[in-house]
């Protein structure tokens, strides 16, 4: 099954809230070697202004990881794992990521484009706090792999 165009535009239900911890913080900013002391120190964040350690920008894939996981699961999507990458990202952030932030995403498919036999999926998690301000969206790029078996040349 080919993926189906009918998912650009669909918005999909918020994530339970994800409470942002200060060890996933810290574990977060080691994996990706984000030394800045703001990551793993409080006493560095706070005198930077932060109520306590900032993630790495590259963190808010951990919440749109929630809502990639609801797209899928969607029976209808034509989306195979086995034949999908992730080819682009990006973050626009209205303020950083600190520990302590509860916080909830929500993703729409925002384009799919054909590419030879492949598609190219776009979608946008928009992540928001407690208060329901918008913290940031992370737009994604799915690359998936048409049905056909490739044969050697």
């Amino acid at each position: 099954m080919p993926v189906n165009n009918d998912l650009v535009g669909r918005e999909f239900p918020p994530t339970a809230p994800y409470l942002v911890g200060r060890e996933k913080v810290r574990e977060f900013a080691r994996a990706v070697f984000a030394d800045a002391p703001q990551h793993t120190d409080v006493a560095a964040a706070q005198a930077a202004g932060y109520a306590d350690v900032v993630a790495p920008p590259t963190f808010a894939m951990v919440i749109q990881d929630l809502t990639l996981q609801q797209l899928l699961a969607e029976p209808d999507s034509g989306i195979v794992l086995a034949r999908t990458i992730h080819a682009e990202q990006r973050f626009t952030y209205s303020r950083p990521i600190v520990a302590g932030d509860e916080l909830t995403a929500q993703l729409s498919v925002t384009g799919i484009r054909a590419l030879g036999g492949n598609a190219m999926i776009t979608s946008d998690a928009t992540v928001t706090d407690a208060a329901g301000e918008h913290v940031v969206t992370a737009t994604s790029v799915l690359l998936v792999g048409s049905d056909s078996e490739g044969e050697d040349a």
